[in-house]
């Protein structure tokens, strides 16, 4: 389970929550800063898949392609990260950092406040989906890397271990973090 890298769309100016909106879009559009190194073990473990998974958001599929430019790649919405809520509010002019109303919403979300996303519950329903097709991924090529996002690598790697599978107790959460899980049998 590998982190995306840090987004290229870094914009950090104050908005509002419907103009958050549009920022999630844009960060949602954007891809990847490249950088001079990259951790050794998120390099290996990307190297040395026979297959990478990524979500069809632009930051999973191009950090990808810079961890394992020749390698195989399958991309499905199934690893898109968990979508925060929307909030209507017209008449609540308040400008915050782009930072802070993700964690606002995210908390909401996890609250149940689920407006115009899926639910907790769901998310973590498409996550026993994403864990079947990436352990049947895992049998058919002995070893996958997922490129995915830190919410939903969270929610997948709960689900692993739900199955027996051994890894860290918390899927990493910064820009090209790695987790490792393996099926003991």
């Amino acid at each position: 389970m590998i982190r995306h890298g840090k987004s290229q769309f870094d914009d950090k100016k104050r908005v509002t929550c419907a103009e958050f909106e549009s920022w999630v879009d844009n960060y949602n559009a954007s891809g990847v800063h490249r950088q001079a190194n990259y951790p050794s073990e998120t390099l290996l473990k990307s190297t040395s898949s026979n297959l990478l998974i990524t979500s069809d958001l632009k930051r999973s599929i191009d950090s990808a392609a810079i961890l394992h430019p020749e390698g195989i790649t399958i991309t499905h919405s199934l690893f898109r990260e968990t979508e925060l809520p929307t909030l209507h509010a017209k008449h609540f002019p308040i400008r915050l950092k782009p930072s802070t109303w993700a964690v606002l919403l995210r908390l909401l979300w996890f609250a149940g406040y689920s407006n115009g996303c899926e639910s907790v519950s769901e998310a973590k329903g498409r996550a026993v989906i994403a864990t079947d097709q990436l352990i049947a991924y895992a049998k058919e090529s002995q070893s996958v890397a997922v490129v995915g996002h830190g919410f939903f690598n969270r929610f997948i790697s709960k689900e692993l271990q739900r199955r027996g599978w051994t890894g860290k107790k918390r899927a990493g959460t910064n820009h090209w973090s790695c987790t490792t899980y393996t099926i003991t049998d």
